[in-house]
């Protein structure tokens, strides 16, 4: 069905009729549910919290078991945002939060896996891009910034391509000469 031949279907329909399919997508499809209920109660401060907290538990456990590490689980938590249109400030507050715990981790216990560091760094750029696109790089210059002087201090493999992403911000901001001086 196209989107054409849905709003000539949703015309027909009667008030009453339309609340009821509405209601019956709301039950059965656990998207449209948190999407409304996003929508009508917004909660980003109380959802971001809670997958900061996921993300820390990823890397430091409060059991004994060992930490797993995965970015996937941010991953997860980041697309989800997109998705339902959070404010990009907070999404772009959450993406460096994973790589800055990351890194935390990887002070306190050096990582062999050279895919850790690819993943941080993917990470990195993603959200290097982000910022951009949102127009928002401004407000995390300075925690892109930290993150990059990480990677070089904790001698990370891969060290120098999060100074080739970094170099990817406007060289022109005032905010980025600033940095360079």
């Amino acid at each position: 069905m196209s989107k054409r031949e849905l709003k000539l279907y949703l015309k027909e329909l009667k008030k009453v009729q339309l609340e009821e399919q509405i209601i019956d997508l709301y039950e059965r499809f656990k998207e449209v549910k948190i999407y409304y209920d996003f929508a009508f109660n917004p909660q980003e401060q109380k959802i971001l919290d809670a997958a900061k907290a996921k993300v820390y538990k990823e890397y430091f456990p409060n059991t004994k078991r060992r930490a797993k590490a995965r970015r996937s689980v941010a991953q997860k938590h980041i697309q989800h945002f997109k998705t339902i249109e959070m404010n990009p400030l907070l999404i772009a507050d959450f993406m460096l939060y994973t790589i800055e715990i990351a890194q935390l981790f990887c002070h306190e216990k050096p990582v062999t896996q050279e895919a850790f560091y690819k993943s941080i760094l993917k990470l990195f750029r993603e959200l290097i891009v982000f910022v951009i696109q949102k127009g928002v790089h401004h407000k995390f210059i300075d925690g892109i910034l930290q993150i990059k002087q990480q990677s070089k201090k904790q001698n990370w493999p891969n060290w120098f391509d999060f100074e080739d992403a970094f170099s990817i911000l406007d060289e022109n901001s005032e905010e980025f000469r600033r940095i360079k001086n």
